[in-house]
């Protein structure tokens, strides 16, 4: 008995899911099973649309639909949470088995899905010194803020700038969570983004991180450090660097 409602439940969600590769269970009257299907890609789409809104514009709707609707029927979510569906969304965009789309809508899926992971974020801030010595002491990057780089100029892509290249130069971005609960972003510059990266890898003194940045651009470490120690006061004043680590 258990096993006969198992099948009748899957062959119901398969249909529902991709009717033309699904026959549907028997004895279920089709015109309910149409308005099953109709209301699950109605709240789907209507979630997706919310949490990319540029995407959504930026496709138009015919393809919007139609990627929504490829999405629900081919990609197995790994959770159960709403609030996860955007990052299930962005990663059956970068799997590229979706056909038919720009090479820039995965990065710009994950540029806006950034924003819902900070909102939702409750990770707790590390232990630290707040007034430590950003130099001699290791410093602690913000857990809410992320350091992100892309191929496409996801920024400036919109209805009415659609690239049909990616420029030459990455564009790197600083996405943050302020103390008023807010996402902002701002344009980084390489160096800035380098040492990011670096905090966010690398247990090690600000004086390290700025001599790795050195020698990977091959010049001597006293030649930046001090337009890396007062960016890493700048980056303090944000809140972006908490401080040192404690112990170290």
């Amino acid at each position: 008995m258990a096993e006969a409602l198992y099948e009748q439940l899957a062959r119901m969600a398969n249909h529902v899911r991709d009717p033309q590769r699904h026959a549907p269970p028997p004895g279920i009257e089709a015109r309910r099973l149409a308005v099953y299907r109709q209301l699950f890609l109605g709240n789907l789409e209507s979630l997706l649309a919310g949490a990319f809104p540029v995407a959504r514009a930026s496709l138009g709707a015919a393809r919007w639909q139609a990627l929504v609707t490829t999405f629900y029927a081919d990609h197995r979510c790994h959770t159960p949470l709403f609030t996860e569906l955007g990052s299930e969304f962005v990663d059956y965009l970068e799997t590229g088995k979706a056909a038919d789309l720009p090479p820039w809508l995965a990065e710009l899926a994950h540029y806006e899905r950034v924003e819902s992971i900070l909102l939702l974020s409750d990770a707790a801030e590390p232990h630290h010194d707040p007034q430590g010595d950003l130099l001699e002491g290791v410093p602690v990057l913000s857990p809410l803020a992320l350091p992100l780089a892309y191929r496409w100029p996801v920024v400036e892509i919109g209805p009415g700038h659609l690239p049909q290249q990616a420029p030459e130069q990455p564009t790197l971005i600083l996405a943050r969570r302020d103390t008023d609960r807010r996402v902002y972003f701002s344009r980084l510059a390489p160096l800035a983004h380098a040492l990011l990266l670096s905090l966010q890898e690398r247990l090690i003194s600000g004086r390290a991180h700025l001599a790795r940045l050195a020698a990977a651009i091959g010049v001597a470490p006293e030649e930046i450090v001090p337009a890396g120690q007062a960016l890493l006061e700048d980056l303090r004043g944000q809140g972006v660097v908490l401080g040192t680590r404690l112990g170290a």
